[in-house]
């Protein structure tokens, strides 16, 4: 696995557990991160990581395509 992909997963690991967060508790932590207290309250900062999160999914498939997993 090379380090792109590795730092992929990382990103996809760090928003699954956001993801958990919100199921669990409806507790938003990247807008708590971002400054924002409420459940689906976006910002700026909150969005740019949304995308980041999104972009490192898409990127995570080629572990798949790789075989490694």
């Amino acid at each position: 696995m090379d380090l792109w992909q590795q730092i992929a997963l990382g990103i996809v690991i760090v928003g699954a557990i956001n993801w958990l967060l919100v199921g669990l508790f409806r507790w938003d932590l990247v807008a708590t991160l971002a400054g924002r207290m409420r459940f689906g309250e976006t910002s700026v900062l909150s969005r740019l990581i949304y995308i980041i999160v999104g972009l490192a999914g898409l990127g995570a498939i080629t572990i798949y395509w790789n075989g490694i997993l």
